[in-house]
């Protein structure tokens, strides 16, 4: 493994936040612009400042520096700029799929409408498209519309995610403040998507267990669990002569039997102590055995700017930390492009590059 050049290997993220993947400098820029306060102007510095705010320990507070980067995208060009170069970034990992989520209810307050900051996203994301492939490049992008839980616009969000399927949208989410806010808070806008045959992940066991998960699946009728880690938390692992054993619980043998895909963020897990009582080092993040065990494990960076990470990373640090090989790092991916939200054909030429590429890694 030595010899890799892990970020030319073909890579998926399904699991990357809009908002959490800024250029600092670009953060700077913009609110020069606007007038935004920073705690520092400096790009290097305040790269390092939303990483320091992150390595919390804590959901709520690594959610706060989002009131920086949601601060500076409140304008068409800003969401447009933005997204081009998530795209561009996303490129430069290594990443040949990503969907890019993001709650366009947060995006409002300079006066554009719901459509108009959807439009300006997918018009970011089509440039960014355009000058990867005119370098040579590939990648493919899609929106992933998401609502925050604990508002009550989960309906009208919805409305938008179906109105705009043919504009780039390629899924449903809900995201924000798990506790306290379940799923079938917002069972109507499941059942219209659901009507509407309309994909849905859903943010559910990272800052809350395994009922949320259920509830995701039950009333958010998901189809991938946006992180989901604590599903660890319904295994019950025994010894017994001298061998070790494990027995899934109710909801992680649904979520096994059906292979919902679990869209695992280990660093971001780390920071935000999602895995607290597992430990606190890297290494103690259950991904090993959860994908030992056959789930459906993908593996994505979060919020690149916060957790100073990539997919490229997350890769690294699962082969240093649990000697993870090419054949896992394959099948991670393979994992992650039969769990996108891309047509059957789609999906099945994104396996193939996949596979061309890991070939190629190999020689």
């Amino acid at each position: 493994m030595a010899n890799i050049d892990f970020k030319a290997i073909p890579k998926v993220s399904l699991h990357d936040h809009l908002d959490g993947g800024l250029r600092p400098q670009t953060i700077i820029d913009i609110a020069q612009e606007t007038g935004l306060e920073l705690p520092t102007y400096d790009a290097k510095e305040l790269a390092k400042w939303f990483q320091d705010q992150a390595d919390s320990g804590s959901l709520v507070d690594y959610l706060k520096t989002f009131d920086i980067t949601v601060g500076v995208m409140q304008t068409r060009e800003a969401l447009t700029r933005i997204a081009r170069e998530f795209v561009l970034d996303l490129a430069d990992d290594g990443v040949v799929y990503g969907e890019v989520r993001w709650a366009p209810e947060q995006h409002l307050r300079n006066g554009l409408t719901l459509d108009e900051v959807v439009d300006a996203v997918q018009d970011g994301l089509e440039q960014g498209m355009e000058a990867v492939d005119a370098k040579g490049g590939f990648i493919v992008t899609g929106q992933l519309v998401t609502a925050m839980r604990h508002a009550d616009r989960g309906m009208e969000i919805a409305e938008l995610a179906v109105r705009h399927r043919d504009n780039g949208v390629v899924g449903f989410d809900i995201a924000g403040a798990e506790a306290g806010f379940p799923a079938s808070n917002h069972k109507a806008a499941f059942d219209y998507l659901a009507e509407h045959m309309f994909p849905t992940t859903v943010h559910a066991g990272e800052a809350d267990g395994v009922e949320s998960i259920r509830d995701a699946i039950v009333a958010g009728r998901t189809l991938r669990l946006g992180h989901g880690v604590r599903i660890y938390q319904d295994l019950l692992m025994r010894e017994e002569d001298g061998r070790d054993y494990v027995q899934l619980g109710e909801v992680a043998e649904w979520v096994h039997f059906r292979q919902i895909a679990l869209e695992l963020c280990p660093t971001s897990n780390m920071q935000t102590g999602a895995v607290a009582d597992l430990g606190d080092e890297y290494v103690d993040h259950p991904v090993a055995i959860l994908f030992d065990l056959g789930f459906r494990v993908t593996i994505s960076p979060d919020n690149r700017l916060m957790s100073g990470t990539s997919v490229t990373h997350e890769l690294e640090q699962l082969v240093e930390h649990f000697e993870f090989d090419l054949d896992d790092l394959e099948q991670l991916q393979l994992n992650a492009a039969e769990a996108s939200f891309q047509t059957l054909d789609a999906r099945e030429e994104l396996m193939e590059l996949i596979q061309e590429g890991f070939a190629k890694a190999r020689k």
